[in-house]
């Protein structure tokens, strides 16, 4: 999911954006270029926002000070935290920045957060996603984003097919003039931009870790923020850049506005990892063993056991039942539809959902009608439709079948969620011992990451760290 959302940054700054849309965010509505509208909304559907209104404020208010404090301070921004737990932040066209909340949960300080919110702000007032459109990586970049939204390949193996120039952000320049310019935002703002290679620090421990766990799994692995190729505090360019930023001097310079420990408490009890809480529409079934998922008519009562799941009216004996089969490599939804009926199919035609193939149609036999479908998804799923008043029920029975979809992520009911929770250290403790308990795979190095200390070194009795409960 993180390279999902990186890629997907990518093909919509380096796809045309002609025309403009309207989409609502933080309850008010924006218009912004279309393509970058569409990009929003699938981002919501599948992603979705992270439901807390006091770390959204929060956020927002930092954002917003640093953009006050940009070459764009007349222009409308918006900032949307994501309910996701990858380490990543972005920017549509139109000003849309967003940051997922599993990036909050690797930063220790606000100054740090006005730094990733800055360098976003950055690649928007440097122009960096025209600047970056080119015919090639265009059609490479729109192909990954279709397989990832699709949910037609492997994540890890979808990005990597086209190596680190597409999950690695802007690439060296770009990226070096986003923390340029970022720099300036965050010291014109009060923050110290010294705060700014913590961040990237956090990402390239991220790729040092991902590297040392793709060797041992024989894997490869990608690079993430500006190509470094050392630590950042190693870089002398970057170096450069930041010491530039930290001793300009403006007209109206900002006090530091960051209140010690704000950012402990506004992040103290944020979801970390895959959120446990599925969010559901009640007009919809969810299977979360199968992972699909169809829309059904108001009332209607949808049962399941190991033969066949039934979907029924609350008035009527209108009934659509799905059954499994294995799925015929020689036959595909179009050519097996007529193999399921008695009689002759009418009025057949091809359906797709995201990504999904299939096809509906209708048969009669004996004097009754009714509705058949065939959607493939690691299996075939084959639907029937009957009613005693078929015209009256016909458009539940289809309805449901093109509704059929997998789950978005977003939907996926999980185990027990983790939350962030910060501790004193006690005399005597390691992470080792800090992570005892935490039933998550590799927790020590996990502990490490979120604290900064990736990979080694032990933190001071009394300091405040993070744990996951």
């Amino acid at each position: 999911m993180t390279r999902l959302l990186t890629v997907l940054l990518t093909a919509i700054f380096l796809v045309s954006c002609a025309g403009s849309s309207t989409v609502t965010v933080g309850g008010r509505p924006v218009s912004i270029p279309k393509k970058a509208a569409d990009e929003h909304e699938k981002l919501i559907e599948n992603v979705g926002i992270y439901d807390d209104p006091k770390l959204n404020t929060y956020v927002n208010e930092i954002a917003q000070r640093l953009v006050a404090n940009s070459s764009l301070a007349d222009e409308e921004f918006t900032f949307t935290l994501l309910d996701s737990p990858d380490i990543n932040a972005f920017a549509l066209p139109g000003g849309m920045i967003y940051i997922n909340r599993g990036l909050l949960a690797y930063l220790n300080t606000e100054a740090e957060l006005a730094g990733v919110i800055a360098h976003e702000i950055a690649h928007i007032t440097e122009r960096h996603h025209a600047r970056r459109r080119t015919q090639q990586l265009t059609t490479q970049a729109v192909a990954v984003s279709a397989l990832i939204l699709t949910r037609s390949g492997d994540l890890y193996d979808a990005t990597n097919m086209y190596g680190a120039e597409l999950v690695s952000g802007f690439g060296r320049e770009m990226e070096l003039e986003a923390d340029a310019e970022g720099a300036e935002i965050m010291h014109k703002s009060g923050y110290d931009a010294d705060a700014l290679l913590s961040v990237i620090g956090v990402l390239k421990d991220q790729e040092r870790y991902r590297k040392a766990a793709a060797k041992a799994a024989g894997k490869p692995s990608g690079t993430y923020h500006g190509l470094y190729a050392s630590h950042p505090r190693n870089d002398l360019r970057l170096q450069t850049v930041i010491k530039t930023a930290n001793t300009l001097d403006f007209d109206t310079m900002a006090d530091d506005p960051e209140l010690p420990g704000r950012f402990r408490r506004e992040t103290q009890g944020m979801v970390v990892g895959a959120s446990a809480e599925a969010q559901s529409d009640p007009l919809r079934y969810y299977h979360n063993k199968l992972d699909f998922t169809f829309e059904h008519p108001e009332g209607w009562n949808v049962t399941a056991n190991t033969r066949e799941i039934v979907a029924r009216a609350p008035d009527s004996d209108a009934a659509l039942t799905i059954k499994i089969a294995k799925i015929d490599p020689e036959t595909d939804p179009t050519a097996a539809l007529p193999t399921l009926a008695t009689g002759e199919v009418s009025q057949q035609e091809e359906i797709e959902n995201q990504g999904l193939k299939g096809a509906t149609g209708l048969a009669s036999a004996g004097g009754v009608q009714k509705r058949l479908g065939i959607v493939d998804y690691r299996f075939r799923y084959l639907f029937e439709g009957e009613s005693s008043d078929f015209a009256g029920s016909d458009d539940a029975f289809k309805k449901i079948i093109t509704s059929f979809r997998p789950l978005f992520p977003k939907e996926k009911k999980r185990g027990e969620s983790l939350t962030l929770t910060y501790v004193q250290v006690p005399r005597g403790a390691t992470f080792a011992s800090l992570s005892t308990g935490i039933r998550i795979p590799d927790a020590e190095n996990q502990l490490r990451l979120i604290n900064g200390y990736y990979p080694g070194g032990e933190p001071r009795t009394g300091d405040w760290i993070k744990v996951l409960r």
